[in-house]
This record gives C-alpha cells, structure tokens and sequence, in this order.
C-alpha cells in the first residue's frame, strides 16, 4: 500500500494520498486546500480516489472539498459532530483573511468511531478523538504488520491541537490521545496535520503535554 503526504496551501496542512497500487484505488485524507497539487499527484501515479476523508471540519482541512470532489469524482466524508463547524466555512475564511470564503457543499457520508475502509490488503480505520474540535477523527492505516497513525490535528510532534475554539477542552483532547493514540506501540510513524512526523513513543516520552498523565 502506498502512503504519501505532503503539505498543502498557505497553511502547510499534510495532505496524504493511501493508495493501493495494484488496483490504482486511492483515499485522500485532508485535501481540503491546494487541489492542483493533489490532482497532479493522483494523476503521476495513475490513482483513482475514491474517498476524500477528513479529520475535522477548519478550514483548511476541509476547505476545498467541494472542487476536489468535482475534479476527482471521489466521496466526502466528516465526522457529524464536526457538521456544525463545516457550517462556519465563511466565518473561518474571515479570520485567516480570505476575500472569498469556498462554498459548503453537501457531505456523501459520515465517519464514525470504528468504521473501517478496506483498500487492497489494507485497512483505515477511525478513531473518533474529540479535543480539538467535537467531531476531530484520527485514522489508523494498517498495512499487513505496519501501523501508520494519521493525527490530524490532535497530536503534533512535541504538541498537541488547540482546544480553546469552540466546544471542547484542554481535558477533552489529552484524554482521546491518551485512550485512543497511546494505545499503539511506540514505533508506529504519527504523521500530524501540520509540522514534522513523529512516532507514538516519542511523543509518550517526551510530549510536554502527556507526561505525568
């Protein structure tokens, strides 16, 4: 299974293409900004995607879901706690400065706690991880013995989300990374929302925000 990713728009989000190679099928998790790029990276490999999945609802995540999907063909998919926000896309794009705010458009699904994709040999599951925002999901990729954690942006490497944005909690996002990420062995690759990948026993060890919990 093919994992690549990659930061996009002003706000460096890490988009990330899973592909399977054999049957060219793929899922992009975050393409909410910088369609082009991710377009031109599909196209490179000869992938076809068919969902496009995000871990929550801000605007640069999400954004741009409504012309990937035009481009792409591919199915939105939110976690419905995060619905409310999707909602704000315009009261989001007046706080980073945007002239025009993209438009919100309809979603083909949600993403619950559990729900499992199959691609190939692989499986993406979700982790429904509720701090950053009420409805923030990570995904669990799975490829044969290899785990890689795709965090979104509730763990970062040596940081965590904010919380402070509406609906949620300091408390709230610790307690999902302690339940729901901590769980997984200490050599399995976290690739975050924004910034530098990590591993899940480096940020056990050393995250100022986990230590002593």
């Amino acid at each position: 299974m093919l994992l690549e990713h990659f930061a996009v728009g002003p706000l460096a989000c890490n988009c990330t293409i899973v592909a399977d190679e054999r049957s060219g099928e793929a899922l992009v998790v975050d393409g909410g900004d910088g369609i082009d790029e991710v377009v031109r990276r599909l196209a490179a490999r000869s992938l076809r995607a068919t969902h496009l999945l995000h871990t929550h609802a801000h605007i640069d995540h999400i954004g741009d879901l409504g012309r990937l999907r035009e481009r792409t063909g591919a199915r939105g998919f939110l976690h419905p706690a995060d619905l409310p926000l999707y909602r704000t896309l315009a009261l989001q794009a007046s706080w980073i400065g945007l002239a025009a705010a993209p438009a919100v458009v309809e979603l083909d699904g949600e993403l619950h706690d559990g729900d499992v994709l199959r691609l190939g040999d692989g499986r993406i599951s979700v982790l429904h991880t509720p701090g950053h925002t009420p409805g923030s999901v990570c995904f669990e990729v799975a490829d044969g013995s290899a785990t890689t954690i795709l965090s979104g942006d509730t763990l970062f490497a040596g940081s965590i989300g904010r919380w402070d944005l509406g609906g949620t909690s300091m408390e709230d996002i610790v307690s999902s990374i302690q339940r729901k990420l901590m769980a997984y062995p200490d050599d399995a690759p976290v690739i975050p929302g924004h910034g530098p990948s990590t591993t899940i026993g480096t940020e056990r060890r050393t995250n100022p925000y986990l230590l002593g919990r």
